[in-house]
Formats: C-alpha cells, structure tokens, sequence
C-alpha cells in the first residue's frame, strides 16, 4: 500500500496527540513523500487510512507522526526528523513506544547514524534505554 509519509504527514493532523508540524502552507503539496507498506521496514504500522490532505480531493494512506519521523531515520533524513522529541511528537506518553521502534532498526546500515541522532533527541534517556537492551 502506498502511503504519504516524512514531512508532509508530519504536516497532517493525526490519531496521537502529538504536535506533528506546523508548516503546511510551506509545503508543495503536488510533490508529496510516498512510500511503500511492502517494501518499508515498519510495514503497516503506524498507517492511518482516509485522510484529507491540502490541495488534494481524494483521501490517502498517511504515516501517523511517530511513523513518519520512524521513516525519516530509516532513509537518513535526519535533518527533518530534527526536533522529533520536543517539537514534533511533544509527548512523553510515547517515549517508550519509539525507543522500543527505533531498537528494531539496530541492524539498518545506518544505525549508527540514527543512534547519534536518538542521543541528540533523546539525551540520557536514550543511553539508558539502550543499556537495558545491552545495544
């Protein structure tokens, strides 16, 4: 299933009380992220269906904001997903749901970079976390 995802659902109101983003009028919305359920790592999670999005009639598939900013890091577009913790998701209640997420990519060619990016966000806590996974 295709589905919108990285900024532009970042941009679209969804089931989590996150914050998401805010900048939606400076978005191209004829030039929308997709990708696909099949051959994404988190396959359907975090998948809303039948959402409105701007200069568009039909509805879409879009990733939740956990799922986007989950995207993000998977493909290497740390410079969006900046401000995940504090700006974009805003809400502790999700914390442990996206360390647990984010320990699933351990093996990603990336990892590295996402784990320098999750200790930026994330400070201690992160640490912490992983310790108790032995990472």
């Amino acid at each position: 299933m295709q589905y919108i995802t990285g900024v532009h659902a970042l941009n679209i109101p969804c089931s989590l009380l996150t914050c998401g983003d805010w900048h939606a009028s400076a978005l191209r919305w004829q030039k929308i992220t997709f990708m696909d359920t099949e051959k994404a790592f988190f396959k359907d999670y975090g998948i809303e269906l039948d959402k409105t999005i701007p200069e568009h009639s039909e509805t879409y598939a879009v990733a939740n904001h956990i799922r986007a900013l989950l995207d993000l890091l998977e493909l290497g577009n740390f410079s969006v997903a900046q401000g995940m913790n504090r700006d974009f998701i805003c809400n502790d209640n999700y914390t442990s749901e996206i360390f647990n997420k984010v320990s699933m990519m351990r093996n990603l060619p990336n990892w590295q970079d996402i784990d320098c990016f999750m200790i930026k966000e994330y400070y201690m806590k992160w640490v912490d976390f992983k310790k108790g996974l032995n990472l």
